[in-house]
């Protein structure tokens, strides 16, 4: 119990640095954490991806349409069980900074392959019924207090003029990561006004969604869908939902790198802190571990006292960043719009790498006033001057 007294005499010996210490390291941890939600919320949607759909889409671009003739065609591929297809309409709504996905779908399909946007029954054939109608994700909802029945326009820019749609359903997201900020309406809505108004891009999707009865051969029933179409004016690359995924974050990798490198680098910097700090306490108190070592007092002792004293400052700043975590980043969740990172919150293996972190460093801060200590004789010690 003296050993533990003497601990938590020597880290509030020099109230200032230590409290100034343990701020940086709370800073740091802070911003470990922030950075490392960022990084997990850019994979969500690689983490929800189902197992058993595939997405087909042009071989050159993500951005070229699809014929719809193609439907048929791969809906007699053997292991095909379902087939739907969707487009990405784009728009504004109430203004340029409200963004969430607004997409153009199959509604006899779209829902049968994406099981995990639940829409009750009688909205869902409301929604089959009714040509300009849409579904829009519980998050739409709550953030722009809409209900069944109301009106929602759309500004078009990919596809010009106003849209004008009635909420016919509000789907729940079905599992934690499923994206609840979606808004889904007829592609038919869409493809009868480019017959009118756009002749030339009418009958044309942005890709198609391929649920299999068997995930373990989706590599062989990709490779059919494309050799369909070989050599034709439309070429298609099929691959999993996981792939596909992944190919958007890919355009932001570097930005992602970034975050990796930076979050890593603030550990190391949480080190030179607290390293910092434990160096120069060692080195005042050089005669003192003379005199401890002169009453008796073992190496496991001196060890004691200073990795002791290292662990404290570490794992108390640690956790104080770590408490303050999680509000702050649910301030962040508030400010980020919700198209953007449909879950951001933080996740368990940021939690344990906060906590490893402070161990870790705790440990290695306190290596070097251990060997000085250790290393210093007791007739040197009591004739250092510092």
């Amino acid at each position: 119990m003296k050993i533990f007294k003497l601990i938590f005499k020597n880290a509030l010996r020099h109230k200032l640095r230590t409290t100034l210490t343990i701020l940086g390291i709370s800073i740091a941890v802070i911003a470990f954490g922030l950075l490392r939600t960022v990084v997990s919320a850019w994979y969500v949607g690689v983490d929800a991806a189902s197992a058993n759909r595939l997405i087909t889409r042009q071989a050159v671009s993500f951005i070229f349409p699809l014929p719809l003739s193609y439907k048929d065609k791969i809906e007699k591929i053997p292991g095909v069980t379902d087939v739907s297809y969707a487009n990405w309409f784009g728009g504004v709504y109430k203004d340029k900074n409200q963004f969430f996905s607004r997409m153009a779908v199959d509604p006899e399909t779209y829902f049968d392959v994406v099981p995990e946007f639940v829409v009750p029954s009688q909205e869902l054939e409301n929604f089959k019924k009714e040509r300009n109608s849409c579904i829009i994700g519980a998050d739409i909802a709550k953030l722009y207090k809409l209900k069944v029945g109301d009106q929602m326009s759309l500004e078009g820019d990919i596809y010009p003029g106003t849209w004008d749609f009635v909420i016919a359903g509000i789907y729940q997201p079905k599992f934690k990561t499923t994206d609840a900020m979606q808004m889904l309406f007829h592609w038919d809505y869409v493809n009868e006004r480019m017959k009118v108004e756009m002749p030339g891009r009418e009958n044309q999707v942005g890709w198609y969604v391929v649920q299999v009865g068997d995930p373990s051969k989706s590599a062989q029933i990709s490779s059919q869908i494309d050799a369909l179409f070989k050599n034709s004016p439309d070429e298609t690359k099929t691959e999993t939902e996981r792939a596909f995924t992944q190919g958007f974050i890919s355009a932001y990798g570097s930005i992602i790198t970034s975050m990796n490198v930076m979050s890593w680098a603030i550990v190391g910097i949480i080190l030179l802190v607290l390293g910092n700090t434990m160096v120069m306490a060692a080195r005042e108190r050089t005669r003192e571990y003379a005199v401890l070592k002169t009453l008796g007092f073992s190496a496991k002792h001196i060890v004691g006292l200073i990795f002791g004293e290292s662990m404290f400052i570490s794992f108390l700043g640690g956790g104080i960043g770590l408490l303050l975590t999680f509000p702050i980043v649910a301030g962040f969740s508030q400010v980020i719009p919700k198209g953007i990172f449909p879950v951001f919150e933080i996740e368990t293996i940021t939690v344990v790498l906060s906590v490893g972190a402070a161990l870790l460093i705790g440990v290695l801060a306190s290596i070097f006033p251990i060997q000085r200590a250790l290393g210093t004789k007791i007739v040197d010690g009591f004739r250092f001057v510092g």
